[in-house]
């Protein structure tokens, strides 16, 4: 092909063009975050921009976890650019969400996190939550009780049981991520457990867990402490 017909070579590292030519899943973190972003700014092409976004929050973990006030103080952010990383990350994770007419049995604590992590392993204040269950332990629906700051979210037994009482559950799988992505359960941890048990055995609701999410890691208080079901 004479040089006068050759393709731009740049064009060819631009990601949408990349896109066309090898596929998406051929495409890098900072590739896909630039075809987010849509177009640069402060002087810095969209991947350029990426790039910068992506080592400054610690790769895509990080950027799963950005508070929308932390985008927006990213050099170059606006309004529109944070709202569209923020947009994607949710559509992301919803993909991942099992549909809400699938009734899946929930026994093992492998199930739970592959279940829960997708949805709450990533966020960058702490949430807590119940997974609520049938008699077959089938899923009936996820209550998220309460989200709170960077290392707390207010529990009361009361009410997580409430909302498990309403939905007629014969048992619950209670949750909560930490953002440090550290899964070791505090001894607040397990004392909550206790309460929750004890309060369950109280209303007839079996509360069968507590998982506590990282990122892409969990923690299961029943197989590190299974003496608090026996007493």
């Amino acid at each position: 092909m004479p040089d006068s017909v050759k393709p731009n070579e740049e064009s060819y590292d631009r990601p949408r063009e990349r896109l066309a030519r090898t596929g998406v899943s051929a495409l890098g973190n900072r590739e896909l975050l630039a075809l987010v972003l849509g177009h640069g700014g402060a002087g810095r092409t969209a991947t350029e921009m990426a790039a910068a976004i992506l080592k400054e929050l610690g790769g895509v973990h990080g950027l799963a976890k950005a508070s929308p006030d932390r985008l927006g103080r990213l050099n170059g952010m606006g309004p529109a650019q944070s709202s569209r990383v923020l947009a994607a990350i949710e559509l992301g994770r919803r993909t991942l969400l099992v549909s809400p007419n699938a009734r899946l049995p929930l026994r093992e604590p492998d199930e739970l996190a592959s279940f829960l992590l997708p949805m709450f392993g990533s966020h960058s204040t702490e949430r807590f939550g119940a997974v609520l269950l049938d008699a077959r332990h089938r899923l009936l629906r996820v209550h998220l009780v309460s989200e709170g700051s960077l290392d707390s979210a207010p529990a009361i037994p009361r009410d997580v049981l409430r909302e498990a009482t309403i939905s007629q559950a014969a048992s619950i799988v209670v949750f909560h991520n930490h953002p440090s992505g550290d899964v070791l359960p505090s001894r607040e941890d397990f004392e909550l457990t206790a309460r929750l048990i004890d309060a369950g055995k109280i209303v007839g609701i079996d509360v069968i867990d507590h998982l506590i999410l990282g990122d892409t890691v969990y923690c299961s208080i029943r197989r590190v402490y299974a003496q608090l079901w026996l007493e």
